[in-house]
C-alpha cells in the first residue's frame, strides 16, 4: 500500500490490511504478511475495521499494483473502489469481499493516481484464486493465567503501570515485556498485537495493551517491545484506544 509514511499506526507505514485492522482494531478480521505499498497517504475515515460490513457487487474495473488488487464496484447504482491482497479477478465477475477500513483522499504512488474513497479489505468473502491473501486474526485459546516478569530498565512498565500513568506517559518511549494474546496481521502495513503480562484489570480493560509493529511475531511468544505511548487514538468507526503504541519495535522475542 502506499500509506506507510504518514500513518504509523495502523494505519501507515502501517497499511495493508486495514488495509485491512483489526476486529478488536481490531476486533474481527485479518493481517497479512504482506508489507504496504510504500509511501501511500490518505485519512481514514473507518476503524482499523468496519465490523461486519462486506462490500460485494460486479467489477468494473481492476488493476494490481504495489501487493494490492484495486477493484471497482458496482451494486444498486453505487460504485465503490475496495482494494485487497493480490487476487485475479476480471471485468464482469460478481465478487464479495470482506469488511476492511475506509480511506479517504487516499493517494498510490505506485498508480499515479488518487481515490477520493477506498475501502482496504482483508480479500475476496467468497471462494476465489487468491495470490496473496491476508491472514486471520488469530487469538490464543482460554488458558492458564499470564504471568510475564518486568522488563528491566528506565524505560520499563507493566502494562498495568503503563495504564495507571498514560498521562504522564503520552507521547514518551516506554519498553514494555508481555505475552502476545492476539495478531491482526497486514493491517495498514502493520501487525496489530494485543500484549497481556498478567497485570492491570480486564473488567476495566487495563491488562490489554495494543501494539503495531513491522515485527511479526508468533501467537504466544513472550515479546518486549519499545515504543512511544500515544493516549486517545481514535481512528473512527467506534475504535478508539486510550493507550496504544505505535510502529513498535520488538527488541526480544521468546
Amino acid at each position: 500500500m502506499n500509506a506507510s509514511k504518514r500513518i504509523k499506526y495502523f494505519p501507515t507505514s502501517l497499511v495493508l490490511a486495514t488495509s485491512l485492522l483489526l476486529w478488536s482494531f481490531l476486533q474481527t478480521s485479518a493481517f497479512s504478511q504482506n508489507v504496504g505499498e510504500p509511501g501511500m497517504g490518505g485519512s481514514m475515515a473507518g476503524g482499523p475495521m468496519m465490523p461486519g460490513i462486506s462490500i460485494s457487487g460486479k467489477v468494473l474495473e481492476t488493476m494490481t499494483s504495489g501487493g494490492y488488487t484495486y477493484v471497482l464496484l458496482a451494486k444498486d447504482g453505487v460504485k465503490t473502489w475496495v482494494a485487497i491482497p493480490v487476487t485475479k479477478v476480471a471485468v464482469g465477475d460478481e465478487i464479495t469481499c470482506k469488511p476492511g477500513m475506509v480511506m479517504s483522499n487516499f493517494n498510490s504512488t505506485s498508480l499515479n493516481r488518487s481515490f477520493e474513497r477506498i475501502v482496504f479489505s482483508q480479500g475476496l468473502a467468497s471462494a476465489g484464486p487468491v495470490v496473496a491473501a491476508s491472514a486471520p486474526v488469530v487469538a490464543a485459546p482460554a488458558a492458564e493465567a499470564i504471568k510475564v516478569d518486568k522488563a528491566e530498565g528506565i524505560t520499563a512498565y507493566t502494562i498495568g503501570e503503563i495504564f495507571a500513568k498514560k498521562d504522564a506517559l503520552a507521547n514518551m518511549p516506554v519498553m514494555v515485556k508481555a505475552r502476545v494474546v492476539k495478531i491482526s496481521r497486514g493491517i495498514l502495513g502493520k501487525n496489530w498485537l494485543h500484549l497481556q503480562d498478567g497485570t492491570g484489570s480486564q473488567a476495566t480493560g487495563t491488562n490489554d495493551l495494543m501494539v503495531t509493529t513491522d515485527s511479526v511475531p508468533g501467537l504466544g511468544d513472550v515479546v518486549t517491545i519499545k515504543g512511544n505511548l500515544s493516549r486517545d487514538r481514535d481512528f473512527g468507526a467506534g475504535y478508539r484506544y486510550d493507550v496504544i503504541i505505535e510502529g513498535a519495535e520488538v527488541t526480544d522475542n521468546k
